[in-house]
Order: structure tokens, then sequence, then C-alpha cells
């Protein structure tokens, strides 16, 4: 891991970019320390999501959580999948169209998005818990659901996760959903426009975790109300503290 750029910002908030092999990333640590960490996961295009990530770790700071993102593949600076753009372009196409997406195409887009980005979490997770004043336990919060569910699956040292129902889902997604354990606190937007409710829905029915919340709301994709950032405090400190 190499930091690249270092500022603080105006609540004392210590944000750092950096660059693991051809990863990049952003780490926001708090004042205090050791610090628990949140991984904040988003749907890529990392410079067009900073304003609401840095919002959403800077939010995590004030509660004492550290917390880092980095790009996903194929997106940002990335190299992309010409799999990954003809899929997407076919995606659109459907939704202008007003059809369903079909489960040939969500794999497509979605499964190999798994695939690589869940190996480069692990390994940036290995170098945050390297740094001094970062610690466990670890969560994830935010989406591609597809990979938070991997990752609470594979990833032992993830505790809770607050993952975002606003992606598309494959069905082989649904037997790794039955694995996970850890608690879960879901978002799901009821009006999201790009977004399959009931598939979201079944998805929240399948995962084996003894403690997981549904919080649904009225709205689109990106009309997730304030207060659901404090729930998702409330719900990290029961299980990060």
């Amino acid at each position: 891991m190499r930091f690249t750029s270092e500022r603080r910002l105006g609540d004392g908030v210590l944000e750092r970019e950096f660059t693991l092999g051809e990863i990049p990333g952003i780490l926001w640590t708090p004042g205090s320390a050791p610090a628990p960490l949140i991984l904040l996961g988003h749907p890529g295009g990392l410079r067009r999501m900073y304003p609401r990530l840095a919002a959403r770790a800077r939010h995590s700071a004030a509660e004492g959580y550290a917390a880092a993102t980095i790009e996903l593949p194929g997106s940002g600076d990335r190299p992309r999948s010409p799999v990954a753009e003809e899929a997407r372009a076919e995606l659109r196409q459907a939704l202008a169209a007003g059809r369903p997406a079909g489960d040939d195409i969500i794999d497509r887009l979605i499964l190999p998005l798994v695939e690589k980005s869940v190996p480069e979490w692990r390994a940036t997770l290995d170098a945050l818990l390297a740094l001094p004043g970062i610690g466990g336990p670890v969560g994830y919060a935010g989406g591609v659901i597809s990979v938070g569910v991997r990752l609470a699956v594979v990833e032992p040292r993830i505790a809770a996760a607050v993952l975002f129902a606003g992606s598309f889902v494959p069905r082989a997604m649904f037997g790794e959903a039955r694995q996970v354990t850890i608690p879960l606190h879901v978002l799901l937007q009821w009006d999201d426009e790009g977004n399959d409710r009931q598939r979201a829905l079944d998805l929240f029915d399948a995962f084996g975790s003894k403690e997981k919340t549904l919080h649904a709301n009225m709205g689109g994709h990106t009309g997730v109300p304030r207060f659901e950032g404090e729930s998702g405090n409330r719900f990290f400190a029961r299980h990060l503290r």
C-alpha cells in the first residue's frame, strides 16, 4: 500500500488516498485510535461517488470508526471489461424499453465483478489492518450487494454488514446468501427504478443470519433517508464495539 495524498478535513478527519498495486482507494481515519474499520462499498466510479462516500466516511468517523473504499474493477480509470460493457449496454436497452433484465445479462455483469473485486477487497483489508491506529472488528457497508454477500461468506474478519439492496442479483448468489451468518442490516428503496424489488426481498429471505433487519423506505435509488445513517451507526455500535 502506497499513500499518494493526505489532507485533514474540517472536522479533524484524516483523508489519505492510496494505491495497492493497480487499485486506487481512499482511507479516512478519526482522531481517536485504535478505530474499528468499516469498508465502504459502492457501484464503481470512485471520483463520481466521492461526495457521497466522503459524507458516509465522515459520518462514521464522528462515531469513532475508520472507513476505507477502493475502486471496483472496470470502473474509474481502471481498464474496462468488454464483457461487462456489453452486458451494461444490454441492460440499459432492456430498462429503456421497459423490459426486465434477463438472468444472462445480470450474470455477465455481476458475477465477474464479484470474482475480481472480492480478492481485491481482502488484499486491501490485509494492508489496512497492518496500519497503526486501525483494528478490528470490521464492518462492510454499501453495495454492490452481491459483493457484500460474497465477502460476508469468505471473509471471517467482517463481523457485521449494512447492505444496500440497490443492484441486480444473480440467482447463483442466493445459495451463497444462505451461508451468510453475520448480523445484517439491509436497506431497500421501495421505488428503486433500476432494481428488482421482489428479488431483493427474496434475497433477504434467503440470508442465513439469525439477526437480520430490513429497512424499506419509499423513494428512488438515491432517496435513502438521512436517518438511515443513524440506524446504521447504532447497528455497528452493537457489533463493532
